[in-house]
């Protein structure tokens, strides 16, 4: 089955399919970032995020109708074994499905972001690809996340690259050619 994606909502372009998000309770764990455009993933391995539900913020939620996740990035410096971590919260976005405004947490509490799932599946690996909205410290980018390898085949790498290649965007379709595989090795503690 071909992957097909949608444009973020911020590049105004047509989507060519009807985007059903990934539910918050399947989006949550441990994800491997397996590539990326992002300029500070060059430097860094065994890059892993995890998204832990938190309470909602809605009188009527409840956690599996949360609208906010605990997000955890941890990586390595390539040439180290030290683990470093950026933490913050995820709060859905009102207006877009699937979309998330990211605010750091403890003296990251400054900065922001704007991410949005644009693609999911399970074709015997489970992916998402993500796109980050330029902020002041990093240019726009795209992640792909793996589970529960660190790996994923390099069909779908494939039918990745070729469906953001095709969406209705200059911008994307550039940043679709700059992906690059991130490192992942097993000297990474748990």
């Amino acid at each position: 089955m071909a992957i097909t994606l949608r444009p973020p909502t911020v590049v105004n372009a047509p989507s060519q399919i009807a985007f059903v998000p990934p539910s918050i309770s399947w989006l949550s764990g441990t994800w491997h970032v397996t590539h990326s455009t992002l300029p500070m993933w060059k430097s860094k391995k065994n890059v892993r995020i995890t998204y832990t539900l938190l309470p909602s913020t809605s009188e009527n939620g409840t956690a599996g109708e949360t609208d906010r996740l605990d997000d955890l990035v941890s990586y390595q410096p390539l040439g180290s074994d030290k683990v470093k971590a950026v933490h913050g919260i995820d709060k859905a976005s009102s207006k877009n499905s699937g979309a998330w405004n990211w605010r750091g947490k403890g003296w990251l509490t400054i900065a922001s972001s704007h991410w949005e799932v644009l693609g999911y599946g399970n074709q015997g690996e489970e992916w998402v690809v993500t796109y980050f909205a330029k902020t002041l410290f990093t240019p726009a980018g795209i992640d792909i996340y793996a589970r529960p390898q660190p790996k994923l085949s390099s069909e779908i790498v494939v039918q990745i690259r070729k469906a953001l290649g095709e969406l209705p965007d200059t911008g994307l379709q550039e940043l679709a050619g700059s992906i690059f595989e991130i490192q992942h090795d097993d000297k990474r503690p748990a």
